[in-house]
């Protein structure tokens, strides 16, 4: 069968799906984003990415331009494609349990406009076992679709870049959907990594919850020098500087957004949720605002203060706060101190943000939130909480 399309996203005006769409379309095949969000759609119709992401807003003019891509909120463009990629979010419920069905149930409601002879590529991050259950409701349809799963690898901010320099991970039960993911992805890269559903499955996972992991252990060693009265950045580097077996430990922060606490916890529940490292490194993580606050409580009267954090996106250089720990320093300081502000001139979707003058102007005490890199030089006449070390001053409060 003949398509129209080459390529239809699901859940393609996102942060991993647009990205991903445009790219594939810059290398010279036809490509739709389909997402439901129709004034999103527009948006990315007249040529404004819907959010920030280095490099991307080139690309998608001149694939627009070249007439190799456009956005759509009709559901019958995804019948219009050989290859259908999904890329809808799995997000855990406020018990921290994964949902598996979230992705089957998106393919079955597909299922009215899926064709024999599509290729089904699931891009979401999921949890172990899903791609076989999508695999049971394609056989189950009676369709003759082909199933895999190649996850998704880039950080934001790095899509661009990362979406033809990284190694592609794909994953099949048959040789003939190997194949055809391979064609696929061999548009961004020729190095392809071919591995089973289960193995590509746990690789996204592991590679999520290793990050996750490494950042807890720095932020427990951060506590751990700071109780001691002693500046964890310059222990850092002298475990660091030229000595190659510990050049890979991060600095204390916030380890935060929509994936890494979220995959962590995916990967405890499918163990049974006997995953003792991965809840420690949950308590670690998530528990840091409320230890700043509480050091910062021994060295300042919150109670008669203002404070203000410079930064609300979960990590630096970026407008996306979705689960970023900003705001849960900001619930815990609403707590303490007598107000609290907030800016981040790169964040647009939180209404409640003043411009970085009027909060330096009104606060007796600044923390960094998000270590955009301008805050390293910005003039701040108040004590400095920087966690980060983006202005070089140490971390020790």
């Amino acid at each position: 069968m003949k398509f129209a399309q080459d390529v239809v996203v699901v859940g393609g005006c996102g942060h991993v799906g647009l990205p991903l769409a445009i790219i594939l379309a810059s290398k010279s095949l036809k490509v739709v984003a389909f997402d439901t969000n129709s004034q999103v759609v527009e948006k990315v119709n007249s040529g404004q990415m819907p959010f920030d992401e280095p490099g991307a807003p080139e690309v998608l003019k001149q694939v627009l331009a070249a007439k190799s891509f456009f956005a759509s909120s009709d559901k019958q463009s995804v019948a219009s494609a050989e290859h259908v990629v999904v890329v809808i979010g799995t997000p855990v419920d406020e018990h921290l349990n994964p949902d598996p069905e979230a992705v089957p149930n998106a393919v079955t409601w597909l299922l009215d406009v899926l064709q024999d002879g599509q290729h089904l590529v699931l891009r979401s991050t999921v949890y172990p076992g899903v791609t076989k259950l999508v695999e049971k409701v394609i056989a189950k349809s009676g369709k003759k679709i082909d199933v895999s799963f190649c996850p998704e690898r880039i950080a934001e901010g790095k899509a661009v870049e990362e979406l033809i320099a990284l190694p592609q991970i794909i994953s099949a039960r048959t040789p003939a959907a190997v194949e055809r993911a391979k064609k696929l992805f061999s548009c961004l890269t020729q190095n392809v990594i071919v591995v089973s559903p289960e193995e590509a499955e746990l690789a996204k996972l592991f590679t999520n919850t290793w990050r996750y992991i490494k950042f807890a252990a720095a932020n427990q060693l951060y506590t751990i020098a700071n109780d001691f009265g002693v500046d964890f950045e310059r222990v850092r580097h002298a475990i660091t500087h030229d000595y190659p077996r510990a050049a890979d430990m991060p600095g204390a922060g916030f380890a935060a957004g929509p994936c890494l606490f979220k995959d962590t916890m995916q990967l405890a529940a499918f163990n049974n949720n006997n995953f003792t490292l991965g809840h420690s490194s949950m308590m670690i993580n998530e528990g840091l605002p409320l230890y700043l606050v509480s050091r910062i409580e021994k060295n300042f009267d919150l109670s008669k203060m203002t404070v203000g954090i410079l930064g609300m996106a979960f990590k630096g250089e970026s407008d996306d706060i979705r689960s970023s720990l900003s705001y849960k320093l900001k619930r815990i300081l609403r707590f303490k101190a007598e107000s609290v502000l907030c800016a981040d001139s790169l964040v647009h979707d939180d209404t409640s943000l003043v411009s970085e003058d009027e909060l330096l102007k009104q606060v007796d005490l600044v923390v960094i939130g998000a270590p955009h890199r301008r805050y390293a030089s910005l003039k701040i006449s108040q004590p400095v909480i920087d966690i980060w070390n983006i202005r070089k001053q140490g971390v020790l409060i």
